[in-house]
């Protein structure tokens, strides 16, 4: 079952580079007493992803702090340092968005939005999605009923909402 509008997060460590390598983040140290936005995706650098998802997020990142969104974080199975790469390679690390990597799929299977492809090579990767969090329980959830399709799960839909 996927999480719901009224979900609390589940407990998960995501993985970022720090300056000594990887690094752990809990999930709920990013989350608690917080407004965030958190917006899954198949994978770094795929089609998609990379030409309309986390480029709604680069253009819209101003509009969010405006509207109280204390962070956005992108979250994806991939290893922490393709995540880092990616974020810098799109202008979205410049543009004050988190990536975090999901490696295991531990926090994208524990909210039940994991899917497998493997004609893409997809295995265990995160539907698309963009959820908004305050104090770790989910408000608006906007899933795409297709991982090519970014239209609900947009920084646009999103602001609309709030």
């Amino acid at each position: 079952m996927s999480i719901s509008v009224g979900d609390k997060l589940p407990e998960a460590t995501l993985l970022r580079m720090g300056e000594n390598g990887p690094e752990q983040v809990a999930l709920s140290g990013l989350t608690a007493g917080k407004k965030v936005v958190i917006f899954g995706l198949p994978g770094a650098y795929t089609g998609t992803c990379s030409t309309a998802h986390v480029p709604s997020f680069v253009r819209n990142k101003a509009a969010l702090d405006e509207k109280g969104v204390d962070a956005v974080i992108c979250v994806s199975v991939n290893d922490p340092f393709v995540m880092k790469a990616w974020g810098e390679a799109t202008g979205a690390t410049a543009a004050g968005l988190h990536f975090l990597g999901d490696a295991s799929a531990e926090f994208t299977k524990a909210i039940g939005l994991d899917f497998t492809a493997p004609p893409a090579g997809f295995y265990d990767r995160s539907k698309r999605y963009t959820l908004l969090a305050e104090d770790g329980v989910v408000k608006i959830l906007n899933l795409e009923e297709s991982p090519g399709v970014c239209e609900l799960s947009a920084a646009e839909t999103l602001l609309d909402q709030l």
